[in-house]
């Protein structure tokens, strides 16, 4: 017996999905030729209990992306499946695709589901994002070269650490050579892969031992106020 195309069975929402997946959990995560997903055609045709049932029973992958590299925040219509998908299914807002647009900067630029842009803009507000959209750069007027995408955000195994320090603690001037660096590092497009990741551990793993050379051999002498 034939097995259905369930990708057409997820976008109608049929009641033979569900049953079929049970019976055989290992179609709940392919993909067909472009990458397409059922959790895509969950999202896209807004069938909220079965978004649910795929990442939460079947364990699909909720930033799972096709072809351009888009997750199935990328194809959402309705504010409230967005909000399932962010907040109850943790897809991220901030992923780009292969065109270097966030979901909220792809459906704007569409046109057409713009208060699911401007929710997915509160998100990232919320959540405290530094990384501004395209839009949001032309619009404040930005310096910003031709083509150079707003730096991302730091990776997860990276933290900010802010705190006082007295005048004569504050350092001097960054090494432009390692800000160079570190700005090139930023403008990649592999900046939040594994090879990026290597690559920004390594370049501060370089500085770190810099500044651990210079201290040893500088004269530290008690402050006398």
């Amino acid at each position: 017996m034939a097995i259905p195309n369930i990708f057409i069975l997820a976008s109608d929402n049929s009641p033979q999905l569900l049953p079929l997946l049970r019976s055989n959990p290992s179609l709940a995560s392919p993909q067909d030729d472009h990458g397409y997903s059922l959790l895509h055609a969950a999202a896209s045709y807004n069938h909220h209990d079965l978004l649910r049932t795929l990442v939460q029973e079947f364990h699909v992958e909720p930033n799972i992306k096709d072809e351009d590299g888009e997750t199935p925040l990328f194809v959402v219509e309705t504010v409230e499946t967005a909000q399932i998908l962010v907040e109850e299914l943790h897809c991220d807002p901030i992923l780009r695709n292969n065109e270097a647009m966030t979901a909220e900067e792809k459906i704007r630029s569409e046109g057409d589901f713009v208060v699911v842009a401007d929710y997915l803009k509160e998100v990232r507000g919320r959540r405290g994002h530094a990384d501004a959209s395209s839009s949001e750069i032309e619009e404040t007027g930005s310096t910003q070269q031709e083509g150079q995408r707003p730096p991302p955000p730091l990776p997860p195994n990276v933290t900010v650490n802010m705190g006082t320090t007295t005048e004569d603690e504050v350092p001097e001037e960054v090494d432009p050579v390692f800000r160079a660096k570190i700005e090139e590092l930023a403008a990649r497009d592999d900046f939040q892969d594994e090879e990026g990741q290597r690559r920004l551990k390594e370049l501060v793993t370089e500085a770190v031992r810099g500044v651990e050379r210079d201290a040893e051999g500088r004269d530290v002498r008690r402050r006398v106020d």
